[in-house]
């Protein structure tokens, strides 16, 4: 008479539910991290017809400087500073931290001054190629930036980006109702390419599992981000603790992660809020830049230390890839001589996995905007992520470094 094996008796059964179970509690988990609360929101004001009431210079209507790095930005430079000077509030200026650049984002710039009506905000800082000691170049910019600046609030936006004409009004206007110090929005992410819709799910699941915006926003957690595509902080803040010319942000290629861990660990009110409506950007224009782009931080920005980025490297795989294989499980045990597993059961389990995953995209996908095919491409995203991770921490500590904007960072020089 055959004896009856359970499954906790089989080891591949053991293996296959195991891994069904961990799946299954990491999206339900997921999301429940990440799901956004209401009050987390930008509430954006209507259109303004006219210059807002208040008077220059009072505590509601405060002179903001608007300081953008761009470094060989011609593609983008002009439709985001022109944003910038088409705002409906009145008392701002923009300043643009030309970080050596060798394109012609300088002349762009200077045909803006000289032929937009609004061209006398904008001030245009030069700077030369060649850093200081000890400076990362983005951090840099944002520092002599900020030397020029007049405001009582400063607000560091990125050259790719484009900014809603209520933009700069709704989000100032919320952090002083808010008493934030420091007042972060996500934005629109434009994703016309296929490798955009491919890439950014799973860049968008990485960030925000690694820094929740719950945790974030909970002034008793110690996880702090925000976007450098949007930072607006108060002046008097950026000057206390020392702005980017603190030494352990002078070299920081996380320079809006970084910001934000010291606002947050000095007892200042950090709050990271979805900005979508307000603020676009395309951040990449092909698989290479994604793959620079995404390599430069994944080692350095993740939470965790080593261990927990060797941990990712197997995990990653393990959510994003094996659940679409899951079917073909009952060969590979039949080759290492475990008959336990039917193709049924490796067939419901893939179907319990694929669930939740499915389910998790669909949402996720809405809020991007990414189209219907990314979800069957969740494999392929977790396979080039887990290869950039991998490559991003080879690079870093064999100090062959990260290279981003023709600058090399972390090469043992």
């Amino acid at each position: 008479m055959k004896q009856k094996r359970y499954w906790w008796q089989s080891w591949s059964r053991f293996l296959l539910w195991s891994h069904v179970i961990s799946v299954i509690g990491f999206y339900l988990i997921l999301w429940w991290r990440i799901f956004p609360d209401k009050k987390d929101r930008v509430h954006p004001l209507p259109l303004a017809q006219q210059a807002p009431a208040g008077g220059v210079g009072t505590p509601n209507h405060p002179f903001v400087s608007v300081i953008v790095p761009a470094r060989n930005e011609e593609r983008n430079i002009r439709r985001c500073v022109t944003s910038l000077l088409e705002q409906d509030y009145d008392n701002y200026e923009v300043i643009v931290v030309d970080d050596g650049s060798t394109d012609h984002t300088g002349q762009i710039l200077d045909d803006l001054v000289a032929s937009h009506p609004h061209g006398k905000r904008l001030y245009v800082l030069r700077l030369r190629d060649d850093l200081p000691d000890g400076w990362a170049g983005k951090p840099h910019a944002l520092h002599m930036g900020t030397q020029e600046a007049r405001g009582t609030w400063l607000l560091f936006t990125d050259a790719d980006t484009w900014h809603a004409p209520n933009a700069l009004r709704s989000t100032l206007a919320q952090a002083i109702e808010e008493q934030a110090d420091l007042f972060t929005i996500g934005s629109t992410q434009e994703l016309p390419s296929f490798w955009d819709n491919v890439m950014m799910p799973m860049a968008y699941l990485g960030v925000a599992m690694l820094y929740p915006p719950k945790l974030v926003n909970d002034p008793l957690s110690p996880v702090a981000v925000a976007n450098g595509q949007y930072i607006l902080i108060r002046r008097s803040v950026y000057d206390e603790l020392g702005g980017y010319a603190r030494p352990e942000l002078r070299a920081t290629l996380l320079d809006d992660r970084d910001l934000a861990h010291i606002v947050k660990e000095h007892g200042y009110k950090l709050h990271l809020v979805d900005g979508r409506g307000l603020l676009s950007v395309h951040m990449y224009h092909s698989l290479d830049e994604t793959w620079r782009g995404w390599r430069k931080s994944a080692y350095l920005g993740n939470r965790g230390g080593l261990a927990f980025v060797l941990a990712q490297l197997i995990g990653l795989p393990m959510i994003s890839v094996v659940p679409f294989l899951l079917p073909l499980f009952p060969g590979l045990a039949r080759l290492l001589g475990e008959r336990s597993v039917s193709r049924k059961e490796a067939l419901l389990a893939s179907i319990l996995e694929l669930l939740p995953l499915a389910a998790f995209r669909t949402w996720m996908n809405k809020g991007l905007g990414v189209r219907w095919y990314s979800t069957l491409m969740h494999p392929l995203a977790g396979i080039m992520f887990t290869a950039i991770l991998g490559q991003s921490a080879w690079r870093v500590h064999t100090k062959r470094g990260v290279d981003w904007r023709g600058r090399q960072y972390h090469n043992g020089q």
